[in-house]
């Protein structure tokens, strides 16, 4: 029962809807819900003629976190499309994990079939998971900002921030095998891309302490067709103006 609270507390997040402010951002973009097993995924729209990107948020964030960037990837006349996750922004859903964020970028990709993906923290994660597990033509590059190279750790700082008991964490394992048939630690975004073709740019800050330095490296290290850029001092957001020129010149050589 105890495993059972945790795991929802877990999979509860507490922000990530918008606020006046945010909403702002999205103005400007043309709305659209899409859906995923009678759940409607929000996406956003800003229209151009260039290659088509699909931004995909962190945890407890929204579509509204891409303002940083946005303004000079409308420069390049990109056609750029986002989605909120599950339990996000303006998307369906009371719970959130990175299985079913996954498939949420599945629908949205083979809707509109982007050739860049750009995922920041967990939305790195998922943008792995959904990869790996599908047939995306389309998809030929891949940015991962501050991405988790496995859930295990992820998990296991949930753990041991909430001090949870042996039986307790047990418990949470046992709950994630018997709903995903799969254990913890075959949810390994670093052994994931070991089958990803597709090129990939991976950034990651030093000091970032939300996801350790190490995922960064362990992801760079098992991601044969990628590259990796090592900040200091921009911690787990990376929304640095001096990273932005480096994107861009990614996506388009």
């Amino acid at each position: 029962m105890a495993s059972k609270k945790a795991i929802s507390l877990f999979a509860s997040p507490r922000k990530g809807r918008y606020n006046d402010e945010q909403k702002r951002v999205i103005e400007s973009a043309f709305f659209e819900e899409v859906n995923y097993k009678n759940m409607e995924i929000a996406t956003y729209r800003w229209v151009g003629k260039g290659k088509t990107i699909l931004l995909v948020h962190g945890w407890e964030s929204n579509t509204a976190r891409w303002e940083y960037i946005l303004k000079d990837l409308k420069a390049q006349n990109y056609n750029i499309i986002a989605l909120d996750a599950p339990a996000h922004g303006r998307s369906d859903g009371k719970q959130f994990n990175a299985v079913l964020y996954s498939e949420f970028i599945n629908v949205v990709a083979k809707k509109f079939k982007p050739e860049v993906l750009i995922g920041h923290s967990v939305g790195g994660m998922a943008s792995i998971f959904c990869v790996h597990h599908n047939q995306l033509p389309s998809v030929k590059k891949m940015i991962l900002l501050g991405a988790p190279a496995h859930f295990t750790g992820v998990f296991d700082r949930y753990k041991s921030m909430m001090g949870y008991n042996k039986r307790i964490s047990s418990g949470l394992d046992a709950i994630v095998l018997e709903h995903f048939k799969q254990p913890v630690s075959y949810f390994s975004a670093a052994n994931f891309t070991a089958s990803i073709k597709v090129k990939g740019l991976i950034v990651h800050d030093k000091n970032d302490r939300i996801i350790p330095y190490e995922d960064g490296q362990l992801i760079a290290n098992r991601y044969e067709n990628s590259e990796f850029i090592t900040t200091t001092g921009f911690g787990h957001g990376l929304k640095d103006a001096s990273l932005t020129p480096k994107i861009i010149e990614f996506i388009n050589h």
